[in-house]
């Protein structure tokens, strides 16, 4: 079994709080993770999928079933399923508060879910678990390559050819659209609209949003196509970068960028069926900078926020990492060994003065410096080495 990174934070987050919620996309490793969490902790455990019919049926009188656990650690799986639990949970949590009680998984993000975080609010903490981050894998050659190409989902990393995994993808992506996400929010989703706007988004990866752009396209209102937009977001699916405004006279682009957050999904929607024909296609470069961007948000601790900038003057610059409000860092993401700085990261750098500043590349476990304070480095090598030492500064 691969370790997770957030395990350890899960369990000191258990030991806090009377409910821990982990939240992430469907097939990500939740299940796995919670059930090895709950049996190496000293709490007698229960577990619970609200997508079992008969473990749906125990939670008919859901508060008197759940005062007979009360003491247990009880994991409830797709707990978004019954919108209805939360406030019961809390007046469950209120009579008996110890640390650990409630271990929730959910594939739907909580401000999509009617009543969640309002209900469990002081008594609970999310934390987002993603499908395999790069450092979670081992540090050989051509890990980097073939985590990119496929992704991080568990069963589309581990199978055994390019082949496998794109099956593999395929099934999820059809299963997702025509059953999971009208089941996760308990809402009508047209299939084929919804698969359209996926391909759409695909090709669109990296692009700043223009739901008018997407409603012609699709011959649907701009209303209709934000709403579908924020589904897949809630699901984890697509992740829309915010833009980073600061004092300026300078006119800034105030929409956000879109990115396919797993790679592989994001191949298997440009229908890239091998990892050599990635390096032939026109969304190569766009295709990494998504890659990058994911790995580095999602081991971003709480109180580091990331965007992007860019003005109608020409300074662009793919991620800006923010301390409450101050910018701390730009980091321009290029596909190469061997890159250049381009005038809109400069210009970048000049209007938010960061004090530090990297392009991320190809290379493996190198850095070395560029001029006017820039440095060049690897992707594993910001990750394990650079990212720490600035969210620590």
């Amino acid at each position: 079994m691969i370790p997770r990174l957030i395990e350890k934070r899960i369990e000191k987050l258990l030991k806090q709080f009377p409910a821990v919620g982990i939240i992430g996309p469907r097939q990500c490793g939740k299940t796995t993770l919670a059930k090895l969490i709950q049996k190496k902790g000293k709490l007698n455990g229960v577990y619970f999928d609200l997508e079992s019919p008969q473990d749906l049926r125990k939670f008919e009188n859901p508060e008197l079933f759940l005062t007979a656990h009360q003491d247990d650690q009880v994991i409830i799986d797709e707990v978004q399923r019954i919108p209805g639990l939360f406030p019961i949970m809390r007046s469950l949590i209120d009579k008996k508060r110890k640390s650990g009680r409630f271990l929730l998984l959910g594939s739907a993000s909580p401000e999509l879910v009617k009543g969640s975080s309002e209900s469990l609010a002081g008594r609970i903490y999310f934390i987002e678990a993603t499908p395999f981050h790069l450092l979670e894998l081992p540090e050989k050659s051509k890990v980097i390559q073939k985590h990119w190409f496929r992704g991080g989902f568990p069963d589309a990393w581990k199978a055994k050819t390019d082949d496998a995994y794109f099956l593999w993808m395929d099934g999820f992506a059809r299963t997702f659209i025509e059953r999971d996400l009208n089941n996760l929010f308990g809402q009508t989703f047209s299939p084929n609209l919804m698969f359209k706007l996926w391909r759409m988004l695909a090709h669109y990866h990296g692009g700043i949003w223009n739901a008018q752009s997407f409603s012609k396209g699709l011959d649907v209102s701009s209303v209709t196509v934000n709403r579908y937009l924020d589904y897949l977001q809630g699901a984890f699916m697509v992740r829309k970068l915010l833009p980073y405004f600061h004092n300026t006279s300078k006119r800034l682009v105030k929409s956000p960028k879109v990115y396919i957050r797993d790679s592989g999904l994001l191949h298997y929607l440009l229908d890239i069926h091998h990892a050599k024909d990635l390096q032939y296609h026109p969304m190569l470069g766009y295709s990494w900078e998504g890659y990058v961007i994911e790995q580095i948000i999602s081991s971003l601790s709480p109180n580091i926020q990331a965007y992007y900038y860019r003005t109608h003057d020409g300074a662009e610059v793919d991620l800006v990492l923010v301390k409450g409000i101050k910018p701390i860092a730009c980091l321009e993401i290029k596909y190469s060994e061997n890159p250049g700085i381009s005038k809109g990261l400069l210009e970048s750098i000049k209007d938010l003065k960061t004090p530090l500043n990297y392009i991320i590349t190809t290379s493996e476990d190198t850095m070395w410096p560029l001029k006017n304070k820039i440095s060049a480095v690897g992707l594993r090598y910001f990750l394990k080495t650079i990212l720490p030492k600035i969210q620590s500064s």
